[in-house]
């Protein structure tokens, strides 16, 4: 038998990876229009489904029976056949509540706000109102509290974002500023893709307890499998399953002075791994259809940063790849958050007269412009970077960014 995910968008899921992780049964994508759906219901090899946005309220209609939860919350996101019946859950309700718990996030007796007002939303406040949430305002673009009047609420203590602001392809928007919310004890967003979107990015910079969307969305991937299968699954499996899907995705960033090792590691990361290797200077010489040093001669240093920042716009939305940045990619503050929200950052050391100038416009002038470039850009290498690998041997400096990357992959 058939099981799968229903949606209108789904090229970007990781729903097929994350069940074949809880069972050995067939999962596949149903990307349907909503006049579509009965159709699909009706077909006799399909066991069951999850439903994604924005069939999470339509599929109700089709359903012989809904658990309580669901009813309550006024949205369906998985549904099984059973005796010729068809039965609707809501297992995002358990996903959100171990989102919370993971992260340590205590919201009882707790003025809570969430952002946007969809199905998702409805789950979210179902949880807090279980979980004895002192007060749950929510706040949309056009309902009843818009976004506009959130400033009446900066005593909130705990933000959860149920919009899909921020998310692929959309990274780096974000609806509000943490830093009016002085109360603020929590933030959690539902999306998980980027990994850390603008608004964890900041929570992150604040120091408050922040989650992304993964852990709700495996562990209600998990309740859904264990009603595919009618089974119960350990909770390690979970944690491995988010683990795993944590190394796959989260990119490996590099960054240091010219000729620091960057490309190379890259390479070597890259081939270690099987990932996919992009060198930002030679995406800019694409882009430019000239050489680097062409760049600077015929249109200087502010074009070539220009196109630097567009490259690392457009790959930092990338995963799962090993990203070798220019050395002067951190003199742009903006380049900060497009390569932390998929990235663990590796700030590549070198020593000064280990580093060769040849074919680098900025190096010209032998160890005393090294050493004044050092000056300028060595705090900011260190404001960007997560660890600093002192870079001598190629085989070495590979071990220990791998050590470090699958000990603190979860940050």
């Amino acid at each position: 038998m058939i099981y799968g995910l229903l949606g209108k968008t789904l090229k970007h899921s990781f729903s097929p990876e994350i069940h074949s992780c809880f069972g050995s049964y067939k999962y596949e994508l149903f990307e349907r229009e909503e006049q579509e759906i009965e159709e699909l219901i009706q077909r006799k090899d399909i066991a069951g489904f999850n439903i994604t946005i924005p069939y999470k309220k339509a599929i109700m209609q089709y359903c012989d029976d809904i658990e309580e939860n669901a009813l309550k919350i006024g949205a369906v996101n998985t549904v099984i056949k059973r005796e010729g019946k068809v039965l609707g859950y809501n297992t995002d309700f358990y996903g959100f509540q171990y989102q919370l718990k993971r992260a340590s996030i205590e919201v009882e007796n707790k003025k809570v706000i969430i952002l946007g007002d969809g199905a998702t939303s409805q789950t979210v406040e179902a949880v807090l109102s279980f979980l004895k949430a002192k007060e749950v305002l929510k706040f949309s673009r056009s309902g009843n509290r818009t976004f506009q009047e959130l400033y009446s609420h900066y005593d909130a203590e705990i933000i959860i974002n149920c919009t899909p602001v921020g998310m692929y392809p959309h990274n780096l928007e974000r609806i509000i500023d943490l830093k009016d919310f002085s109360l603020l004890e929590g933030v959690c967003d539902v999306v998980y893709n980027p990994h850390r979107t603008a608004l964890l990015l900041q929570a992150r910079e604040l120091g408050i307890k922040r989650s992304d969307g993964l852990p709700m969305l495996v562990v209600q991937a998990k309740a859904a499998a264990e009603l595919f299968m009618d089974k119960k699954i350990s909770e390690v499996i979970t944690e491995k399953v988010i683990q795993k899907l944590r190394r796959k995705t989260e990119n490996i960033i590099l960054i240091g002075m010219p000729g620091s090792g960057k490309s190379t590691l890259g390479k070597a990361l890259a081939e270690k791994l099987s990932r996919k290797h992009i060198d930002t200077d030679s995406e800019i010489e694409k882009k430019a259809g000239k050489s680097i040093p062409a760049i600077f001669d015929s249109e200087g240093e502010e074009a070539f940063r220009k196109l630097e920042r567009e490259v690392i716009l457009e790959f930092g939305k990338m995963t799962g790849i090993v990203l070798s940045t220019g050395g002067g990619s951190v003199l742009d503050e903006r380049n900060y958050l497009p390569l932390k929200q998929n990235g663990r950052i590796y700030f590549l050391n070198r020593k000064l007269e280990d580093l060769p100038i040849q074919g680098r416009p900025l190096s010209k002038g032998g160890l005393s412009s090294l050493k004044k470039m050092q000056e300028i850009r060595l705090p900011k290498y260190q404001r960007f970077s997560d660890v600093e690998i002192q870079n001598g041997k190629i085989d070495e400096s590979v071990e220990k960014i791998l050590e470090d990357f699958n000990e603190n992959i979860d940050h």
